[in-house]
């Protein structure tokens, strides 16, 4: 396995700090309508972004070493800065979810629990294809609920696999601040989208 190469990003939240490791894509050219009448693009990723490309898409498992490997070779040096990792709940059902693999790998590579702290209160819609800033604050507007005797008094890292807007993230921030009395929360992305739609 190897440490992929990254450029960090920070990201605004309502968390202390936040960073993404590297853009989602980093170009995406139309080359035109399949026999289904969609159009198709060519797109270019980052390398670690390529990887959890083929980790969500492709459910291939042999992805989610390098980049396992690589986030946890990012978070070693601020490692002192959280206790705990709590990964964002997925938003549809797969076979295998990224974001857990991830979250339980990277926790076992710095030896910090993850908790899986979080419930919904009702089924998720994907908040990719709503792109009203306000219609996806509706979308999150209670719907997360975290169990405060796992997340009290913790400092917490928030993991997904990717930052688009921000609304799931703040609204689980909120939570782990308020009624999960959280210390602090910091929050860590694999990719981050070129626009916040």
């Amino acid at each position: 396995m190897a440490i992929v190469k990254i450029n960090p990003i920070k990201i605004e939240g309502r968390w202390k700090s936040g960073v993404a490791l590297d853009l989602h894509t980093t170009s995406s050219t139309p080359i035109g309508y399949n026999e289904f009448g969609r159009m198709q693009f060519d797109t270019v990723r980052p390398e670690i972004a390529e990887l959890l490309y083929r980790l969500k898409n492709r459910a291939d498992k042999d992805a989610a070493g390098p980049i396992i490997e690589t986030v946890a070779n990012y978070l070693a040096a601020r490692r002192d800065k959280f206790d705990s990792i709590v990964p964002v709940p997925p938003s549809h059902e797969r076979t295998l979810q990224p974001v857990i693999v991830l979250a339980v790998g990277i926790g076992i590579a710095l030896g910090v629990p993850v908790l899986s702290c979080i419930t919904t209160t009702r089924p998720t819609t994907q908040l990719k294809n709503v792109t009203d800033p306000d219609e996806r604050r509706k979308q999150v507007d209670g719907l997360y609920q975290i169990d405060a005797t796992q997340t009290k008094g913790r400092s917490i890292l928030l993991f997904d696999d990717l930052f688009r807007s921000g609304t799931t993230m703040n609204a689980i921030t909120d939570q782990l601040l308020g009624p999960g009395q959280a210390l602090i929360v910091r929050a860590v992305t694999i990719t981050k989208t070129r626009s916040n739609h």
